[in-house]
């Protein structure tokens, strides 16, 4: 049985500038397909909303869904998950979600988010096979991992032998551990001097896509039209890879729906992830900065110090970065 990593007890998933970035520029681009035809408040769906709901919350409000589904493999915090549902919409299933990807139906159309908070394991690829092969075709499908170097506790926890108390992985580690954990989606002309620290993203992308595309060839249908492609950090470096099932009218669809004029859009997977940079501003900065947004390339405040490359990776995310503040009840 997969080892459940808890995350919602060392953070508030509500409190994550990044992730909330990310997830609104997921429902940005969703609006944008919806505004090109897409029938997006009819799909149903599903993810993980452990206790706090915050994408099902957005997806509600701000794309009209209806029809949704939480996974949650934890049964210790079965009454606490039905405690926090955010709508009587939002149906519970306490099991992983492997265990209900099966069980979707092929009559409908599904945004299927396996958002993950751990390093990616054989399941999370067991997943994503099941999730390739079973969606109906213009389904929306995501999935999340940390892509942080494994360090001792998780290569030990997957079967990787004892590591000594201190040990610090290098990658002759790290391509162990990827070869275990990605079995016959390993690429035999990989080696040990493409798992260094700074390429295992890029590493955890190629294997997510050779499962993506492994479970393509024999369903002779469907391919997989990239649209989103984030790496971001709130404390651990993630992974967001996404994009449609779809043919020839999904792809002429995409294309039409204005995402290629969009920076956080990736619509092919030969481009560079984008990179949710937030940079750490006061409050009275931000008002400044988004009295000039969308600014133009090299422009920088006169009134504070902020470099090109902070004002940069500002313009990028105002329109979806959140607010945060206290309220006094």
């Amino acid at each position: 049985m997969k080892s459940l990593t808890k995350s919602y007890l060392g953070v508030n998933y509500e409190l994550r500038p990044a992730k909330q970035v990310e997830r609104r520029m997921i429902v940005d681009g969703l609006q944008l397909l919806a505004a090109a035809g897409v029938q997006i408040v009819d799909y149903q769906y599903t993810g993980l909303g452990s206790v706090y709901f915050v994408d099902f919350a957005l997806f509600h409000r701000f794309l009209g869904i209806k029809k949704m589904l939480s996974a949650e493999g934890d049964p210790t915090i079965e009454k606490r998950v039905h405690f926090n549902r955010p709508f009587a919409c939002v149906d519970i299933s306490m099991a992983l979600a492997g265990d209900i990807i099966a069980t979707l139906s092929r009559d409908v159309k599904h945004v299927l988010w396996l958002d993950y908070d751990d390093r990616l394991l054989e399941e999370h690829l067991r997943d994503v096979r099941l999730a390739v092969s079973h969606l109906s075709p213009g389904s929306i499908f995501l999935v999340t991992v940390d892509v942080e170097p494994p360090d001792a506790e998780c290569i030990a926890k997957t079967g990787g032998g004892d590591q000594d108390e201190g040990t610090i992985p290098g990658p002759e580690d790290w391509y162990e551990y990827y070869r275990r954990q990605a079995n016959d989606l390993f690429d035999g002309s990989w080696s040990v001097g493409d798992f260094g620290a700074d390429n295992i993203p890029a590493m955890n992308q190629a294997i997510l896509v050779k499962a993506i595309e492994s479970e393509l060839i024999p369903r002779r249908g469907p391919g997989f039209l990239p649209i989103f492609n984030f790496r971001y950090g709130d404390g651990h470096a993630m992974l967001t890879l996404g994009g449609m099932l779809g043919a020839d009218e999904e792809r002429r669809v995409i294309r039409g729906s204005g995402l290629s004029g969009e920076r956080y859009a990736r619509l092919t997977l030969k481009d560079e992830p984008f990179e949710i940079r937030v940079p750490r501003i006061t409050r009275r900065e931000r008002h400044y900065l988004d009295r000039h947004m969308p600014c133009p390339d090299g422009w920088c405040p006169t009134d504070f110090e902020l470099s090109p490359e902070e004002v940069a990776a500002y313009r990028d995310i105002y329109r979806f970065f959140p607010a945060y503040g206290e309220l006094l009840l």
